[in-house]
């Protein structure tokens, strides 16, 4: 959190505190949205108004901590240990744990309905692949942890000044303004779907073999058994069995053909997924570059559902900041339209994500960025540059907010999974 500015009415005060327990304070007051001054505060106000004393905390290995307090708290916490025949630092850490123990960590706020993400663009190469993958580790990744998120108005500041040379830049070298959040708990599944199989590559996982089960199988009406057998865990302890894939398979390649003989078939995805909906908070399918049927499927799947609200769900849309990417949308966003009108429903926009910018590639970088934030409705939801941590978790097939958790791209991944939720 960052720190206010310390009006006359506090003074600096310094003790120790052991590392795990000022890590643990540090993690809830996060979660519960307050400085940690302020936590310590209300420890020590109640720890000093308590009839009695509490357990002993175990402050070996203690290091310096400072805090602000209000003016003659210190002074009356010092009496009141000395009182109880206390150290300082046993009294302090006392305080700590018991403001833990009268706070603690918030239940995940889960959707009332499963809300679905549906990554989009009939072209390929813009990074699909990646925004799926990444918003989906920044949904799953550790609530008892903090990660770097870049806040909400510094990235609204940098679109505005599109010719501001931020991701393209260094290591180092971003202005940005970066806030440590504990992450956001959420159960995912990610659900590739398309044919060519790279999310599953791209996080270890083995394509499901052609003479097996598959999604393109539940979809045409002809399973082999149930879908939950298909769904694989992503190993990472960041995500703690929170964050699962359902795996590609070629015949997806087919499956266009396949649905052309299926009643109802922009339901088909919905149907084949209605089975594990109510095992996840959120489902992100990696939809391929294609305008045919299987992306009618997956429009509908994201379409808004009876008592869902506006916004919850529908299509994420993946852009470069270059001319075919203008095209290609405004061939998505025809399907969309024409999908909403023939079948009479609602599907949302959940915002566009201008993806692997840098604008170092000069004016038609920037340019076409500012092209995008014109848009307003849908509005750009997130900026991610084109740096080398994405392609190198990649190659080593390791989920990018693990193998670089603090690299601009994650601090990028988990704003934009925030702006989205």
């Amino acid at each position: 959190m960052s720190s206010p500015a310390v009006s006359s009415d506090r003074e600096k005060v310094v003790s120790k505190l052991p590392a795990w327990l000022r890590q643990t304070l540090k993690v809830r007051a996060a979660q519960h949205g307050i400085e940690i001054q302020t936590a310590v505060e209300q420890g020590i106000r109640d720890w000093c108004s308590l009839a009695s004393t509490v357990s002993a905390v175990d402050t070996t290995g203690a290091d310096s901590f400072a805090t602000f307090l209000p003016n003659g708290q210190w002074e009356e916490f010092r009496q009141t240990a000395s009182d109880r025949r206390l150290s300082l630092i046993q009294g302090l850490a006392q305080s700590v744990q018991l403001w833990l123990d009268m706070n603690p960590a918030p239940d995940i706020q889960r959707p009332a309905i499963t809300r679905r993400i549906v990554v989009c663009n009939q072209k390929g190469g813009v990074g699909k692949t990646a925004i799926t993958a990444g918003v989906g580790e920044a949904l799953a990744e550790n609530p008892d942890s903090l990660h770097p998120v870049r806040v909400a108005k510094a990235l609204a500041e940098a679109l505005r000044a599109s010719d501001v040379p931020t991701t393209g830049a260094k290591s180092g070298d971003d202005p940005l303004e970066i806030e440590n959040l504990p992450g956001l708990g959420l159960r995912v599944l990610l659900v590739d779907f398309d044919p060519q199989c790279h999310l599953t590559n791209q996080l270890g996982a083995s394509p499901l073999p052609m003479d097996g089960d598959s999604l393109t199988n539940h979809m045409a009406g002809d399973p082999r058994g149930e879908l939950r057998d298909l769904i694989v865990s992503v190993e990472d302890d960041n995500f703690d069995g929170r964050l699962h894939l359902l795996p590609a398979c070629n015949d997806a390649f087919l499956l266009d053909v396949r649905l052309s003989a299926v009643r109802a078939r922009e339901a088909a995805l919905e149907r084949a997924l209605a089975p594990v909906e109510a095992d996840y908070d959120v489902i992100i399918v990696d939809c391929p570059p294609s305008l045919g049927l299987s992306m009618d499927a997956a429009a509908y799947y994201g379409r808004r559902r009876n008592n869902e609200k506006p916004g919850q769900s529908g299509a994420l849309v993946v852009v470069q900041a270059e001319d075919s990417s203008a095209d290609a949308y405004e061939l998505l966003t025809t399907q969309i339209d024409d999908l909403r009108t023939d079948l009479q429903v609602d599907i949302d926009y959940l915002g566009i994500v201008v993806n692997l910018y840098d604008s170092r590639r000069g004016y038609i970088a920037t340019s076409s960025l500012q092209g995008w934030v014109d848009i307003k409705d849908p509005r750009v939801v997130g900026l991610i540059g084109d740096l080398k941590e994405q392609k190198e978790a990649v190659r080593v097939k390791k989920p990018l907010l693990s193998y670089a958790p603090k690299s601009q791209q994650a601090v990028s991944m988990r704003a934009l999974a925030r702006e989205v939720m």
